[in-house]
């Protein structure tokens, strides 16, 4: 089941690469059902903010009317930031579900745990890995083309 809403995850990180994004995607799925989809929209944006997890979360929300998203899952092709992390905890949602650990910024316990934090109250279920080569792939691909443009 994980596999099949990662790779929706995917083509939404595809299209963040597409636009000259850092590509990365986010599903919010409950009960099987898709609520909210997201790609980085950072510099398209000018938002910092715009990460894929935060547009997912926005969609989510305004579907299910509601930031209540309690017993939802987030499907996200790259390890949640601090930011990120913070926000799904504040949506209430349950599972984090992603592919390509972050040794830059993740905060599933790639650079920073903060699921341990005390202020983290309701526990959020990590599955980490999954599809994690095509995740890890499509950002290789994409910096590498960064720095080849930069030559």
């Amino acid at each position: 089941m994980d596999e099949r809403w990662m790779k929706l995850a995917l083509k939404e990180a595809v299209k963040a690469r597409d636009l000259g994004e850092v590509p990365v995607g986010a599903v919010i799925v409950k009960n099987d059902l898709l609520l909210g989809r997201g790609h980085n929209q950072v510099e398209k944006s000018t938002d910092p903010t715009a990460h894929a997890e935060i547009v997912a979360l926005k969609n989510a929300a305004k579907k299910s009317d509601t930031w209540r998203l309690n017993n939802a899952t987030l499907y996200v092709t790259l390890e949640p930031c601090p930011m990120c992390l913070a926000a799904l905890h504040l949506a209430r949602l349950n599972k984090v579900v992603f592919g390509a650990r972050d040794p830059r910024f993740g905060a599933c316990g790639s650079y920073i745990d903060l699921l341990k934090l005390q202020v983290m109250t309701t526990p959020f279920e990590v599955t980490a890995g999954i599809l994690a080569d095509q995740s890890r792939a499509l950002l290789q691909q994409f910096f590498a083309g960064l720095r080849k443009k930069q030559k």
